[in-house]
Parts: C-alpha cells; sequence; structure tokens
C-alpha cells in the first residue's frame, strides 16, 4: 500500500479525528513540542539523506564549504524560531 493510498483512504474527517483524538491524548501543552520534534527529525532525517546521496557524487571544497554554510543557516533560522516562541 501506498502512502498516498493510505492518506486518500483516510480524508480530511479522519485526520481531524486523529488531531482531536492526539489533543486529548497529550495535551494542548505537549502537542507543539511533539510537532517540533518531529519536524526536527525529519529535517535531521532529509539532511542526513542527502548527505549520503551526495558522499556518492564527488564534490570540490568550494560545494562542501557551501553545503556547510547552508547547514549552519538552516540550524541558525531554527534556533531564532524557537526563540521567538
Amino acid at each position: 500500500m501506498e502512502v498516498n493510498e493510505l492518506f486518500s483512504s483516510i480524508g480530511i474527517p479522519g485526520l481531524i479525528l486523529i488531531l482531536i483524538i492526539a489533543l486529548i491524548i497529550f495535551g494542548p501543552k505537549k502537542l507543539p513540542e511533539l510537532g517540533k520534534a518531529t519536524g526536527q527529525t525529519l529535517r535531521e532525517f532529509k539532511k542526513s539523506t542527502n548527505d549520503l546521496i551526495s558522499d556518492d557524487e564527488p564534490q570540490s571544497e568550494e560545494q562542501k564549504a557551501e553545503n556547510v554554510q547552508k547547514a549552519e543557516r538552516v540550524d541558525e533560522e531554527d534556533q531564532g524560531k524557537s526563540e521567538a516562541k
């Protein structure tokens, strides 16, 4: 079963029900923390996947330095967003 098939069979009412149940179980204070942790996990997974893919391809020193700068900017943006909340 593909992911698209799974979400298309759930529908909007099903997603709303899942969100309501999650709100009841975790409470309004814990839900944003869970969302933030999930987002950080997915971001880190994506970064690691991109690093693995890019490791297969030869890179120049300039490209490596550029990738490091991009990662640092993303980290700074994440810290700025978390401090604003």
